[in-house]
């Protein structure tokens, strides 16, 4: 069993991997998720412990309420409101929100993380 992060793009996964100090996989919707999309991460992750951290904005609250009657079992992981996107969350912000999920983060010296 291992541990995967849904997010929605590239840049949001970038962003988790400057913070993650343990393997996990960072898997991306890319944008629109479909009932179709959704299928294909269920099967592919369903032996796994599976969090998902979207954008706090309409599509990502639409992606959350679909996860969330499709795949009940998922963990949901919130950015805060006045940060809107997972890519500009800052990293201590992140960091926060990881730990609180039990990941291992390590914030990078050169990074400003604030």
């Amino acid at each position: 069993m291992g541990k995967v992060i849904i997010v929605e793009g590239k840049t949001d996964k970038l962003r988790l991997q400057q913070l993650l100090d343990e393997p996990v996989e960072i898997a991306c919707t890319h944008g629109t998720l479909g009932l179709d999309k959704l299928e294909q991460l269920i099967a592919e992750f369903s032996d796994d412990e599976v969090c998902v951290l979207l954008d706090a904005d309409h599509a990502g609250d639409k992606a959350r309420r679909l996860f969330k009657q499709e795949f009940p079992n998922v963990r949901h992981l919130y950015t805060h409101r006045m940060y809107r996107e997972v890519a500009t969350t800052p990293l201590n912000v992140l960091a926060q929100i990881l730990e609180g999920a039990h990941f291992a983060v390590n914030i990078p010296d050169d990074e400003d993380i604030y």
